[in-house]
């Protein structure tokens, strides 16, 4: 649910990364709305489980930073994601190109 808020907070540290507690209290920030607003606890949650899984594997896409308690994107997790993201918006494009292939079909006829 907050994922993107989350990979866009830790594009934006970089390298130096930021601890879990501020992590969440940035994401909690951006999910405010006029009309809603999240429980803190439950964003706090849902960024920890969101860091415990992610760094769990070498592959993931976090990583632990330089201080005890921070974390940052693992570059290599970061391509792979570049990588999935590009062939994502491949398909997407090609998938557009054909519906306005045939739309133009369909119009000529």
């Amino acid at each position: 649910m907050y994922e993107q808020h989350i990979l866009q907070i830790l594009s934006d540290v970089g390298k130096k990364g930021i601890s879990v507690s501020l992590l969440a209290r940035h994401v909690y920030n951006m999910s405010i709305t006029l009309f809603s607003k999240p429980d803190f606890d439950d964003v706090f949650r849902e960024v920890r489980n969101f860091v415990l899984r992610n760094t769990r594997s070498k592959k993931g896409l976090l990583e632990h930073a330089s201080r005890w308690g921070y974390y940052c994107l693992n570059a290599k997790g970061m391509a792979m994601m570049r990588q999935s993201f590009a062939s994502e918006e491949a398909a997407a494009d090609s998938e557009k190109t054909e519906d306005s292939l045939q739309l133009s079909l369909d119009f000529t006829s």
